[in-house]
Formats: C-alpha cells, structure tokens, sequence
C-alpha cells in the first residue's frame, strides 16, 4: 500500500553517496539508500524541514530501493510519520521520506560517519 513510486536524490547527495561508495566498496545506490534511511529512521529527532531539490541524474523506484522488503521499509516510515505527527498523505509522506533519505546520507559521509565497510557494519551493530 506504498505511496511512493521514484525516488530522486539531490546532487549533493549523489556526491555524498559516491563518496561512500569509495569508503565502503559498496556498488549500488539502492543498498546505501537504505542503510541512510535506517540511521536516520534510528534518530530519535524529527528530520529539519527542507526543500530538497532531485537535481542529480540518481532516480529509482520505491521496489528498487527497498529490495522487495517493500512492506518492512514502509512500515518503518509510517511508524516514524506517525510518532512525528506526519500526515498520511501521499505527499507528505514522500517528502516525510525524502527529509529521513537525504538526513541519513549527510550522517554517512559526515564526520562521525563510517569510514570504511567494518565501520559501515558496526553501525548496525552499535545497539544491537
């Protein structure tokens, strides 16, 4: 019962998710997307509120993002959109989405980001 179809990204986080692809050795956009969407699903705040262009040539779908899992990735944002006070509309959701995608990018190339994969890894181990 997704909402969203194409995800765009920014070309500021093109740049940051080809600077991760160096570090981790990590190939495809989708998978990093993911791991970004789930740091910053993680965080307890709110992502800031933004326009976030999708001025970058990176565009693919809501199937192609999640990897098939498309109902555990859609439930982690409306559990998320919910607690935030998000309203469940399509378009507030995409951006909802698009504020939680491009915050965890900036947290992965940022400067405690991972540096490498064995980083990359202990991220999803920290609170385990």
């Amino acid at each position: 019962m997704n909402h969203i179809e194409t995800i765009r990204l920014s070309e500021k986080a093109k740049t940051q998710l080809i600077t991760m692809k160096r570090r981790t050795g990590i190939a495809n956009w989708n998978v990093l997307c993911r791991w970004a969407f789930c740091l910053s699903v993680r965080e307890r705040t709110r992502p800031p509120e933004e326009e976030i262009p999708a001025d970058s040539s990176i565009e693919m779908s809501w199937r192609t993002f999640t990897g098939g899992a498309d109902d555990v990735y859609w439930a982690m944002l409306m559990v998320r959109a919910e607690e935030d006070g998000v309203e469940l509309r399509k378009e507030a959701l995409a951006h909802y989405f698009r504020l939680h995608l491009h915050r965890g990018i900036s947290y992965l190339t940022g400067l405690n980001g991972p540096k490498d994969l064995a980083q990359l890894i202990g991220l999803a181990l920290k609170e385990a």
